[in-house]
């Protein structure tokens, strides 16, 4: 028995994902390395795809989509979004600890180097909470919509809205967490 048609353009599609996916990944962990030129600061900042990954499909569970090439690439424009956010949020965070230390012109201590660090994140709020109401606000409309089409582009939407709402508490709360971390190690050393 051999299935042909829409089965097979899906199968072809979810094992060609099956490269591409991993290698999406691969690719931005190896720019962040290069990036940051730190292994740990690259595996900081990639930590927003599983919070991504977490919102999307939970949204994508509520709205009950399955897994298809339309969700695949919208968790792929998700984990963009999510990463592109992390890395602007640790480069605030270290201008942050910088100038700080350019201020005092010597070594932060521990509490200097917390206070660095709430600083850059609230330089970061208003910007994350823009970018994430922006993005959920364009694609909220496309789950009322009943247009031709509409069946592409909820499953497509249902990851980044979701995600999108995930990777804020993450990059908010979770990242200056890490980073006051890796910075108080380095701080010890």
């Amino acid at each position: 028995v051999e299935y042909s048609g829409q089965y097979e353009h899906q199968l072809r599609a979810r094992q060609t994902l099956s490269y591409v996916f991993p290698a999406v990944i691969l690719i931005i962990f190896i720019l962040l390395v290069i990036t940051f030129r730190s292994v740990a600061e690259a595996a900081h900042v990639i930590l927003a795809v599983p919070f991504a990954l977490t919102g999307g499909v939970l949204l994508q569970a509520w709205l009950g989509f399955n897994f298809s090439v339309a969700v695949w690439v919208g968790y792929i424009a998700l984990f963009g979004t999510a990463i592109q956010t992390g890395v602007v949020m640790v480069v605030y965070l270290e201008e942050a600890v910088q100038q700080a230390r350019a201020a005092k012109g010597a070594a932060l201590d521990r509490a200097e180097l917390l206070a660095a660090i709430k600083a850059g994140a609230r330089l970061r709020l208003r910007p994350k909470v823009m970018t994430v109401a922006t993005t959920v606000a364009s694609l909220l409309p496309i789950f009322w919509s009943n247009r031709t089409g509409v069946e592409i582009m909820q499953p497509l939407a249902a990851p980044v809205v979701g995600g999108m709402l995930s990777s804020l508490v993450h990059i908010l709360i979770v990242t200056p967490v890490i980073f006051a971390w890796l910075q108080e190690r380095r701080l010890r050393s």
